[in-house]
């Protein structure tokens, strides 16, 4: 058996739905980041053990929670409100032997599929990849303040069955709105490499083991590239093949260019501001 971890900040349309894909779990915690609405009554209906903090960025807030809440098992699955666990992972959680003393992993990658506005899968606009997601807390480390290096301390392996998310479960403005709020982190992101002149390196971008490292490193190479939003809907709809899931897939390759120009204006700002600071 393992414990699952929900954070949440007012989900209190998605949450039923995600609790309902984890009922068969008796230690389910909700780190919530203040709700100010229904959220934390239908946690504690459901019997969930609820843990609270003020979120300020995603690397500190899941650190926290390795390092504070008492989990009942040692095997973590996190997962967010807008997602769900498919009957198929449930029964790959099932059969899995996590605590026999041959078992040294420290995590498990978990395969994720994106759903668009519609219910329709987005097979191929979106690649559909791993993360790790059913890690031991004590194990497990996070860097970055947005879309987050995960750190196991330990070797790792995949398993069978997909993590549904329903990233426009709340509509489209509500979308927009969070990757407006996105692309400010990944502008200070941004700022913050350039200052301190990271290194990112070509070969980990193409073939490191880790999805989360490769994903670090191509986006440090991708940021210094002229032209994005057009070379990202160019590789997601003609190189994924993003118009075989149809207007769906199209519109969300739209959106995903759209959001990278958002970061593109957010850096520029950035950089003024801290232009007339040094003057």
């Amino acid at each position: 058996m393992v414990s699952v971890l929900i954070l949440t900040k007012n989900e209190e349309q998605d949450l039923p739905g995600c609790l309902q894909s984890v009922s068969w779990c008796d230690d389910i915690h909700v780190f919530d980041s203040f709700s100010d609405d229904g959220t934390i009554d239908l946690a504690t209906a459901a019997g969930a053990t609820i843990s609270k903090r003020k979120f300020d960025n995603w690397a500190n807030h899941q650190n926290w929670a390795m390092a504070n809440i008492q989990f009942k098992y040692p095997w973590v699955l996190y997962i967010d409100a807008d997602e769900r666990v498919s009957e198929g992972l449930y029964e790959t959680l099932k059969k899995l032997d996590l605590n026999t003393t041959e078992n040294v992993n420290a995590a498990y990658e978990i395969r994720r599929r994106d759903f668009a506005w519609n219910g329709r899968w987005l097979k191929h606009a979106q690649m559909s990849p791993y993360y790790l997601r059913l890690f031991r807390p004590d194990k497990m480390h996070y860097e970055r303040p947005i879309h987050v290096i995960s750190k196991p301390d330990g070797p790792i392996e995949r398993i069978d069955g997909y993590l549904d998310h329903y990233p426009f479960s709340k509509g489209f403005k509500v979308w927009i709105a969070r990757h407006l709020n996105y692309a400010e982190m990944e502008a200070a992101v941004r700022l913050s490499d350039l200052d301190n002149r990271t290194h990112f390196s070509l070969l980990k971008a193409v073939a490191s083991k880790s999805f989360s490292e490769r994903r670090f490193h191509q986006k440090g190479i991708f940021y210094k590239m002229p032209g994005r939003p057009l070379i990202k809907w160019i590789y997601m709809v003609i190189i994924r093949r993003a118009f075989l899931d149809g207007k769906a897939g199209l519109t969300y390759a739209t959106l995903q260019s759209i959001y990278e120009y958002f970061i593109i204006i957010n850096t520029r700002e950035l950089l003024a501001k801290q232009s007339k600071i040094n003057k």
